[in-house]
């Protein structure tokens, strides 16, 4: 591993640090869920950093699975949270 992999590795941690501490402390539940969204990004490109600089290919598995899950909680989160109005004639 590269020192610019390490260093890229160590400062996607600290991005992870901030995003957890955004995310138990956030004022709305929006801000929660942004905050677990950069988690999940930021997760993603970690494990990518990883697969790159240890010449691993599970990583790039988790990468992926990670992307998908955090793509499905987003949408799962938005459905919960707002209601569309009916349509006239639709109960």
């Amino acid at each position: 591993m590269e020192i610019w992999d390490l260093s890229l590795a160590v400062f996607l941690l600290f991005n992870i640090v901030v995003g957890l501490a955004r995310t138990l402390h956030g004022p709305t539940a929006v801000d929660c869920m942004l905050a677990a969204q950069l988690l999940g990004t930021v997760g993603v490109a970690l494990l990518l950093v990883l697969a790159s600089g240890l010449n691993t290919v599970a990583f790039y598995d988790g990468a992926l699975v990670l992307a998908l899950l955090a793509a499905v909680t987003t949408v799962a989160f938005t459905k919960r949270l707002w209601s569309f109005p009916a349509r006239e004639g639709n109960p």
